[in-house]
């Protein structure tokens, strides 16, 4: 996987998803891919950065598309990967280099936030709902991402999907071959 740092790479949610998270997910071979992983990353990145127009989080601290808090992150790096190593040497090797500034990283290097989108989805107790129905996976979202205490509403995950496929429905791979 090329290491790129996304500064300034404007994405409609098409490319976004063939360019970043589907080749994101090929990558993370200790979590198997699948289209709805595929699927809720991008309804996620849609929702949670007003359709991918906002890295940083307005009148918050969260960054990247994914709008992930700081302390999320760290919990993820600290409480998840620390403990399976395969998959966070798969993650680490997302970044622009192993130094790096991760929280930088998190909110400029689209692939590594995508990374950890997915791993934070990894670590919850339930199953991803099924691909095609956006119910379940804004009530997936609003769960396990957004969380109860959260300001989101399945609704808003379900707007922002609509908005999106407007023009037309995303095509998804069918695996990483």
């Amino acid at each position: 996987m090329p290491k790129l740092l996304l500064t300034c790479a404007v994405h409609t949610p098409q490319t976004f998803l063939t360019q970043v998270i589907e080749p994101v997910l090929c990558h993370l071979t200790e979590i198997p891919y699948s289209q709805a992983a595929a699927q809720l990353l991008l309804g996620t990145a849609l929702t949670e950065s007003l359709q991918l127009k906002h890295r940083r989080q307005i009148g918050g601290p969260a960054l990247s598309y994914f709008q992930i808090e700081p302390n999320t992150h760290n919990d993820i790096r600290n409480n998840y990967l620390k403990y399976h190593p395969n998959l966070a040497a798969q993650v680490n090797t997302l970044l622009t280099s192993p130094t790096a500034n991760k929280l930088y990283e998190l909110e400029m290097n689209d692939n590594y936030a995508a990374g950890m989108a997915r791993v934070h989805y990894r670590r919850q107790p339930i199953a991803l709902p099924a691909f095609g129905i956006i119910q379940a996976m804004a009530n997936y979202w609003k769960q396990w991402y957004n969380t109860p205490l959260g300001a989101g509403k399945p609704q808003k995950f379900i707007n922002h999907w609509n908005r999106a496929t407007k023009s037309g429905l995303f095509i998804f791979r069918a695996n990483c071959s």
